[in-house]
């Protein structure tokens, strides 16, 4: 599962460095946790979630295919904030 989405998230990001994935098993369930650079952000999320929306799809169908369940999550990159 986290080749797929490497795959698909690389695709779309600007900054393929920034992309970290981590991959935990609990039984017959996967937990993906995806963190990519904040300025890629909206386009991993896309108009109106769709893109996201999308990924999850393609992650659900593959997980059907192996029969298991999957859920991704995506982070919010920590930011420094200057004031």
């Amino acid at each position: 599962m986290k080749d797929l989405l490497n795959y698909i998230v690389t695709s779309l990001v600007s900054n393929k460095d920034a992309i970290a994935i981590d991959e935990q098993a609990e039984g017959t369930d996967i937990i993906l946790t995806l963190t990519v650079d904040p300025a890629d952000m909206g386009l991993i999320i896309g108009k109106n979630g769709q893109t996201i929306r999308a990924i999850r799809k393609l992650l659900t169908v593959r997980a059907i295919a192996e029969n298991v369940r999957i859920n991704l999550q995506l982070n919010e990159p920590a930011t420094e904030k200057s004031i």
